[in-house]
C-alpha cells in the first residue's frame, strides 16, 4: 500500500517541476508509505511515491519503477491479488521481460507493454495506477472498480496534477483553494460528497471502474472499463446461489491473504466481519488477531457479539471503547486525513480501532461491501414494505398514519422505531430511487436552501442531490427495482462514503485495509441472482446467512444489523455542546458568508430542546465548518 502523486507539464514554456516540489508533495503522503520513498522526473513528467511494504519487503519494490529501457514509468498504489496468474497468462518472462522483484508493480509495467490499458479490466484488486509512457508522451491513470483506493486530479493551463490524497495536490501553492458550493449542497444531503466532485472547486476524483489518459498537451479521455451488470439469470436455483456464494466468498478471502506481513480482522460482531473470521480460520493455523470498537450507550454497542465470535474462533482479541472525550481529541485532526468535510460517524471509531491494530498487524480485513452485494441494508428491506404500503390509499397514509407517527417522541437511540417510522412514511409518495435517498437523507432541498445566505443562493444554480441516485438508477437499467437500488449503493454509497472511512482512517496509521466482499467475481455473480433470493421473506442477506449457517453461531446469524456509528446526537447536547457552539456559533458562521446565523441557531435550538433530532445535520455542519477553517480560511 502506498501513496502516489505527480505533475505533468502541459505548456513547454512553463517551468519544469523541480525535485523540491515533487518531494514535498510525496512527503504529505508519508503516512500512506513509511517504508520507502522515491521520485522520478524528466522534462515533462514528475512522479512521487511513498511505500508501505506488504509484498516483497526488499528494496526491489522501489518506485517509481521503469521498464528495462526506461521508456515506461509507473507509480502504483494498491494490491493486485491475481498478479501471479496474469504474469503466467501473458507469459511475460517467456516474452523476454526481466523481473528484478516479486512485486505486482513489476508485473503491471510489463503487462502494460504487452496489452496496453486493456490490462486494467484484468486486474483483481484495489489500485490507483499512474503510468507515464515517454514514447507516446501520454499519462495514464486508472482506479479500481469500487474506489477502494482514492485518486484525485486537477488541471490548469500549464499543468495536470494528481495524487492519492488532495493534500498532495494543494501542496503546490499555484493551486487555488476554493470551496465548491455544489459539493457543499450535496454534502448537506449525504454527509459525504458523491461523484467526481470534491469539496474544492477544480479538484476532481477519477471515477471507480474508469481509466483516464492525458496527452502532453492536456487533452483528456476517460473510459469505463467495468460495470456491474444486474441482468438476472432465472436459471439460478437457491441452493446453487448459496453454494456459489460460499465458494466465491471463500475464494475472495483467500486471495486477500497474500502478504509477507501479519494480517488481522476488524470484527464488529455483525454478519459480514464474523463471516471473514470464520472463513479465515479455514486458511490459517495461526491465531487470528481481531479488533473491535464499542460504546457505553448499548444501542450503539456491538461488543458482546464481537466477543461471541472471538471466543468461537479463539482469536487474539482486542477492544477499544469510544468516549466523547476521545472524539473531542480527534476534532478537527481527523479531517486532515480526509482532506474534505466528512460526516460519517464511523470515521473516528475506525481511526481508533486502526490505532489499536497497527502495533500487531500491517494488513486488516474489513467487511465493507457485504451489504451492497447481498442486500443487507434496512433500506433494502424497506423497499419490500414500500411496495405493499403504497397500495394503502394516500388519504389514509398521509391523513391518519403519518400524523400519528409524527406524534412519537424524539429518541436519541440508534435506529429507533420513531426515526425509522418517520423516515419510511416520508418516502412512500416518491419513486423507488428517490425514496431510497429519502430514507437516508440528512437535509432536504428546501431545508438546505433555508440555511444559505443570499450570496450563496445568487452565486449560481445548485443542482438537487437526488440527481446522483436518479442517474445511477437509470444507468443500471436493472431487471428488478431492488437491483437498481443496490446498484446505487454499490456505485455511490460504497465508494463515496464507506471507502473514504476505510482507506483514510487505516492509512492514517500506515495500515492496509482489504475488502473481500468487493471481489469482482463475487459481486458479478451476485448481481445475476434474482432479488427474491437475496431478500427471501424480507430476510436481509438471506444468501449469506444460509451460506454461513454451519460456520457461525445462531446469535450472529440472526442478529439485527446495527452498523458502526457514534451517539453524537446525545453528545452534542452535553459533552460536545461547547465544541458545537464554537464552530456553529454566530461569529464563526457569519464570517464564512455561507450560512444564515438564524437558520443554524434554529437547528441547534430544536435539537437541544428535544423538538427534533438534528444530530446528523449538526454533525455534518460541524465537520464542514472545521474543514473550512483548516483548508480554506488558513
Amino acid at each position: 500500500m502506498c501513496g502516489i502523486c505527480g505533475i505533468l507539464r502541459l505548456d513547454p514554456q512553463a517551468a519544469a517541476t523541480n525535485e523540491t516540489l515533487i518531494t514535498r508533495m510525496a512527503k504529505t503522503l508519508a503516512h500512506r508509505g513509511p517504508d520507502d520513498d522515491g521520485i522520478w522526473l524528466d522534462d515533462r513528467m514528475a512522479l512521487g511515491f511513498r511505500r508501505l511494504a506488504v509484498i516483497d519487503l526488499s528494496y526491489n519494490g522501489h518506485q517509481p519503477m521503469t521498464n528495462e529501457d526506461g521508456s515506461v514509468v509507473i507509480a502504483f498504489n494498491g494490491e493486485i491479488y491475481n498478479f501471479r496468474e496474469l504474469k503466467e497468462k501473458y507469459q511475460l518472462e517467456e516474452r523476454g521481460h526481466v523481473f528484478c522483484s516479486r512485486t505486482d508493480t513489476e508485473v503491471l509495467i510489463h503487462l502494460y507493454e504487452e496489452i496496453g490499458l486493456d490490462m486494467v479490466a484484468e486486474l483483481n484488486g484495489m489500485f490507483a495506477i499512474s503510468i507515464w509512457d515517454q514514447r507516446a508522451q501520454m499519462l495514464h491513470l486508472a482506479r479500481d472498480r469500487y474506489g477502494i483506493k482514492p485518486f484525485f486530479y486537477q488541471q490548469d493551463e500549464n499543468h495536470f496534477r494528481f495524487g492519492s490524497e488532495i493534500k498532495a495536490i494543494i501542496t503546490d501553492e499555484r493551486v487555488e483553494r476554493k470551496a465548491s458550493m455544489q459539493a457543499l449542497h450535496d454534502f448537506l444531503t449525504f454527509n459525504y460528497i458523491p461523484g467526481t466532485q470534491t469539496a474544492f472547486e477544480g479538484i476532481y476524483e477519477i471515477q471507480p471502474g474508469h481509466h483516464m489518459s492525458v496527452s502532453a498537451n492536456g487533452e483528456t479521455t476517460t473510459k469505463r472499463y467495468w460495470d456491474l451488470d444486474f441482468t438476472v439469470d432465472h436459471s439460478i436455483t437457491e441452493n446453487h446461489a448459496i453454494e456459489r456464494s460460499y465458494e466465491l466468498m471463500d475464494k475472495a478471502l483467500e486471495r486477500r491473504l497474500i502478504a509477507d506481513v501479519p494480517i488481522g480482522v476488524f470484527l464488529s460482531g455483525g454478519l459480514d466481519s464474523s463471516t471473514l473470521v470464520a472463513l479465515m480460520s479455514k486458511h490459517t493455523d495461526e491465531p487470528i488477531h481481531t479488533y473491535s470498537v464499542g460504546f457505553e450507550d448499548q444501542s450503539f454497542n456491538e461488543l458482546p457479539f464481537a466477543r461471541i465470535v472471538a471466543k468461537e474462533f479463539n482469536t487474539v482479541h482486542r477492544e477499544v471503547i469510544i468516549t466523547a472525550d476521545m472524539v473531542r481529541d480527534m476534532l478537527p485532526k481527523y479531517l486532515s486525513f480526509t482532506d474534505e468535510p466528512y460526516g460519517d460517524g464511523s470515521a473516528i471509531p475506525t481511526y481508533y480501532v486502526s490505532e489499536l491494530a497497527k502495533d500487531e498487524v500491517v494488513v486488516v480485513l474489513s467487511g465493507e461491501g457485504g451489504d451492497e452485494a447481498f442486500a443487507g441494508y434496512d433500506t433494502h428491506a424497506a423497499y419490500n414494505v414500500y411496495k405493499k404500503a403504497r397500495k394503502i390509499p394516500g388519504f389514509i397514509r398521509n391523513g391518519i398514519i403519518k400524523p400519528l407517527v409524527n406524534c412519537l417522541p424524539v429518541s436519541d437511540k440508534k435506529l429507533s422505531f420513531e426515526f425509522k417510522a418517520k423516515r419510511f412514511l416520508g418516502g412512500l409518495d416518491l419513486p423507488p430511487e428517490e425514496a431510497h435517498l429519502w430514507w437516508r437523507i440528512v437535509l432536504g432541498e428546501a431545508e438546505k436552501r433555508g440555511l444559505y445566505t443570499d450570496a450563496v443562493e445568487s452565486s449560481g444554480t445548485l443542482e438537487p442531490a437526488v440527481r446522483h441516485f436518479t442517474r445511477a438508477y437509470q444507468h443500471a437499467d436493472a431487471d428488478e427495482e431492488l437491483s437498481g437500488l443496490m446498484y446505487i449503493d454499490s456505485t455511490i454509497f460504497l465508494p463515496d462514503d464507506l471507502m473514504i472511512k476505510n482507506d483514510r482512517m487505516t492509512m492514517a496509521h500506515s495500515l492496509e485495509a482489504r475488502v473481500p466482499f468487493t471481489d469482482p467475481e463475487l459481486t458479478a455473480f451476485l448481481a445475476t441472482v434474482p432479488a427474491e433470493m437475496k431478500m427471501k421473506n424480507r430476510r436481509k442477506k438471506h444468501l449469506m446467512r444460509r451460506a454461513m449457517e454451519n460456520d457461525l453461531p445462531e446469535s450472529i446469524l440472526n442478529k439485527k444489523k446495527v452498523g458502526l456509528e457514534m451517539p453524537y446526537s446525545r453528545w452534542l447536547k452535553d459533552e460536545l455542546k461547547d465544541l458545537m457552539m464554537r464552530y456553529l456559533g454566530p461569529e464563526n458562521i457569519e464570517k464564512t458568508g455561507i450560512f444564515r446565523v438564524q437558520a443554524i441557531s434554529a437547528l441547534i435550538e430544536d435539537h437541544l430542546s428535544g423538538k427534533r433530532d438534528n444530530g446528523r445535520p449538526l454533525w455534518g455542519l460541524l465537520n464542514y465548518m472545521m474543514w473550512h477553517e483548516l483548508y480554506i480560511e488558513t
